[in-house]
């Protein structure tokens, strides 16, 4: 695995880069954008990415793209091996414009792998040149997973909502917002799914289970992380995780192989 930097390499006339790095528990890379587009993976730790419009969570296993020009700021749960594919901005057209956590097949993830091992200034017409054009084509088949929370753009409605994603709890409910922000009921619920694409309370679920799962994969209890949900009991909360992304939390983090959570 190489551990350079892509702005040492950008100018290099291939049409993915593929670049390896391992971070420690807790590490933080400070607000930054790429020319490229990126493709990151990583088998251990929980990465989690923000942007002005959202947030994203990637559990171990999956995959997150970023569009090219993105800035976006990260945080490292676990120790993170990632593996970062950076694409030429016309190299896969039908990559999306906004951030998106993908699955990767086991199939993508040793074509990820093995795009590591290359000489950075691979052989176009190869071996190496055939492998790459594989992973653009691999790419268009990536599944979008609802690993996401968007941020309304502007106003008091964005600064509540970021307020609740520092801390969120399951019971908060649409009449105590829209009565805090001077708004009827209706009115309330119109501009929230206009903003975000969801409705309150599914917009509420979502930002408890992305506040959830770095601090599980930290290695904080089931119990106590339900808790400060709102959750009355663990039970509840891992019901309510299955059937969003079914499986049991720790499951679904890789750090349990049994379905008893």
């Amino acid at each position: 695995m190489r551990d350079i930097h892509i702005d040492t390499v950008d100018h290099i006339p291939r049409p993915i880069i593929a670049i390896g790095r391992d971070y420690p528990d807790g590490f933080i890379v400070p607000p930054h954008h790429h020319r490229r587009g990126q493709l990151i993976s990583g088998a251990s730790g929980v990465v989690v990415l923000a942007t002005p419009d959202g947030t994203w969570v990637m559990p171990p296993q999956r995959g997150m793209w970023i569009p090219p020009g993105t800035t976006h700021h990260v945080r490292m749960v676990g120790v993170v091996g990632m593996q970062s594919l950076y694409l030429e901005p016309d190299a896969v057209p039908s990559m999306p414009a906004y951030c998106q956590v993908v699955g990767i097949s086991p199939f993508m993830r040793s074509l990820m792998t093995e795009a590591l091992s290359l000489p950075l200034e691979y052989d176009l017409d190869n071996r190496s040149g055939a492998l790459m054009e594989l992973i653009r084509h691999e790419m268009q088949q990536m599944p979008a997973l609802p690993l996401s929370l968007n941020y309304p753009s502007h106003g008091p409605l964005a600064l509540r909502c970021r307020r609740f994603v520092e801390r969120p709890n399951i019971h908060e409910q649409i009449d105590d917002w829209s009565t805090a922000l001077g708004m009827s009921r209706r009115t309330f619920t119109r501009v929230f799914r206009l903003e975000t694409g969801l409705s309150f309370l599914a917009w509420r679920q979502q930002a408890c289970l992305l506040f959830a799962m770095p601090r599980l994969a930290a290695g904080e209890p089931v119990t106590t992380v339900a808790i400060d949900l709102g959750y009355e009991n663990p039970a509840a909360f891992t019901i309510m995780f299955k059937r969003a992304f079914g499986s049991p939390p720790l499951t679904y983090l890789g750090m349990r192989t049994s379905r008893a959570n």
